[in-house]
């Protein structure tokens, strides 16, 4: 491993066991789609999938990005490895998506941006395919069902835009350099092509989560009136006492349809 200290700012994590590695290129769908990688790092886990496709690589950080020019300077040469040198988040805002036909992201994600990225790859529609390392507790989120505690907005969205969310395994903090704090692991996520995520839709279920522990009628009654609560929670059969993580997700999309899109009751924002 090239004698590179992590930044803390970027919130890199190098990883350096080799059979992580191997079981990340194992789980790659078997499709004809382009790769993005977002954080290569030193390109451990790059130099195992241009062997597989063509892969798009965006980098941030300066000095890790001169780097891998120089390490994989006959991939970028031959066209398998396109290396981007720029802030994903800003790509994401200029370009609309990561690439312009359908790709898979397979990357070890920046544990402080990875909730994030995963949301915009939802939003991006030429992305069909998520797996990515994350902190376990944020792949549980993503991959929850209703009435698991650990179930959430996060949750919600990902059963509403998804035909599969799992964890496919554990990674513990020494499979890294340096080691975490915490224990990541690897999430897959198939998206379901035909849905698209709604940002209103994300901020109404922040709303509804916003205190977990709390009835979920006391958390919308901000955003929808009293009388409207009642009413829908009658017509959808659904009790006065239900809690935020143990409502289904299509009884979310379906409140969210019938009290903001149709009855308009109020304009969610940021």
């Amino acid at each position: 491993m090239e004698k590179v200290k992590a930044k803390k700012k970027y919130g890199q994590n190098f990883l350096k066991d080799d059979t992580v590695l191997s079981r990340i290129i194992q789980s790659m769908p078997k499709n004809n789609n382009h790769i993005v990688e977002i954080g290569p790092g030193l390109g451990d886990l790059t130099k195992n999938l241009v062997k597989c496709k063509d892969v798009t690589a965006y980098e941030v950080d300066t000095d890790l990005f001169a780097i891998l020019k120089t390490k994989f300077a006959i991939p970028i040469d031959n066209g398998s490895l396109t290396l981007v040198h720029t802030d994903v988040l800003e790509a994401w805002d200029r370009q609309g998506s990561l690439h312009n036909s359908t790709y898979d992201l397979i990357a070890n994600l920046p544990y402080y941006i990875a909730t994030n990225i995963i949301l915009r790859a939802f939003e991006d529609e030429t992305c069909e395919h998520i797996i990515v390392m994350v902190q376990k507790e944020v792949a549980e989120k993503f991959s929850a069902n209703e009435g698991d505690k650990e179930f959430s907005a996060l949750g919600v969205i990902s059963k509403l835009c998804s035909k599969e969310s799992r964890i496919l395994f554990d990674v513990p903090p020494e499979s890294f350099e340096p080691a975490p704090k915490v224990m990541s692991s690897i999430l897959y996520i198939k998206k379901d092509m035909t849905k698209r995520m709604d940002k209103n839709f994300n901020n109404f279920l922040k709303a509804c989560f916003q205190q977990p522990r709390k009835k979920l009628s006391k958390n919308i009654s901000s955003l929808v009136s009293k009388e409207t609560i009642l009413s829908l929670f009658k017509e959808l059969e659904i009790s006065d006492n239900i809690r935020p993580h143990e409502l289904s997700s299509s009884l979310y999309s379906q409140i969210y349809t019938k009290a903001i899109l149709n009855g308009r009751e109020q304009n969610i924002t940021e």
